[in-house]
């Protein structure tokens, strides 16, 4: 099979992925999966997608793995177990898989010691905060006093949220202010070992972080990939295809 010669310079870029019980046809199975607009945001950029499934020797192998890959995604997702960051599980936290904690916690880690360009999006932000020691709010509603994160099942609302100026998501962006679709009901509580808030919704909750010291290392609360702005996939691609 011949190969389109311009795809050899794309950057290659991982995505961490789900691992739930799907049907399609007549088939109803576990399977590994990823929301398509992950993969297709990462394409439209530019990028050559790779599904990285949370298996057995993932741990003992990420680094390995990405020293194959110009970039890593930590895509949405649910929640991380709260032994983690020392707390006691709160009712409301859901869809905890120890299995996938670990291979995104070896990757996230691997990720930042190789200074290989990452992007956290929901999940994504609240595994780089916890690896890094940080805590979490583990069901919001219980602190702002609404849903506005997170207004119902399966679909996805909009917020605002203000830009730290000079930060490195204001000069991606282009703009201090934006307003984004959201679905998440946990957050950043206190913020790990160098990772700075970059970005707020109203309520004070953190939207944004990055990584202090690291070339491109940026996360975000909110779902960029069923947005309208193409910005934070195409500076990451770049970012990767200069890995």
């Amino acid at each position: 099979m011949d190969m389109d010669p311009s795809s050899q310079n794309r950057p290659v870029v991982g995505l961490t992925a789900y691992v739930e019980t799907a049907r399609w046809g007549a088939w109803e199975t576990t399977a590994t999966l990823v929301p398509h607009r992950y993969v297709a945001s990462v394409a439209a950029a530019g990028g050559i997608p790779v599904v990285l499934p949370p298996v057995d020797g993932a741990v003992d192998g990420a680094g390995a793995l990405l020293d194959r890959l110009d970039g890593l995604v930590l895509v949405g997702g649910g929640d991380i177990d709260p032994a983690r960051y020392d707390a006691e599980p709160h009712p409301r936290t859901a869809g905890v898989r120890d299995f996938r904690d670990s291979a995104e916690f070896a990757l996230a880690a691997a990720a930042l010691e190789r200074g290989l360009p990452l992007l956290g999006i929901c999940r994504g932000m609240q595994v780089l905060n916890v690896l890094r020691g940080g805590t979490l709010h583990q069901h919001l509603p219980d602190l702002v006093g609404t849903t506005v994160h997170s207004p119902a099942p399966g679909s996805y609302g909009q917020h605002p949220v203000r830009i730290a100026p000079g930060s490195l998501l204001a000069k991606v962006l282009g703009r201090y202010e934006a307003t984004v679709p959201t679905h998440h009901h946990q957050a950043v509580d206190r913020p790990g070992a160098g990772i700075t808030p970059v970005a707020w919704a109203e309520d004070g909750v953190i939207e944004a972080i990055v990584v202090d010291d690291h070339p491109f290392a940026l996360a975000v609360e909110w779902h960029p990939e069923v947005g309208d702005d193409p910005s934070l996939f195409e500076a990451f691609v770049a970012a990767a295809h200069l890995a």
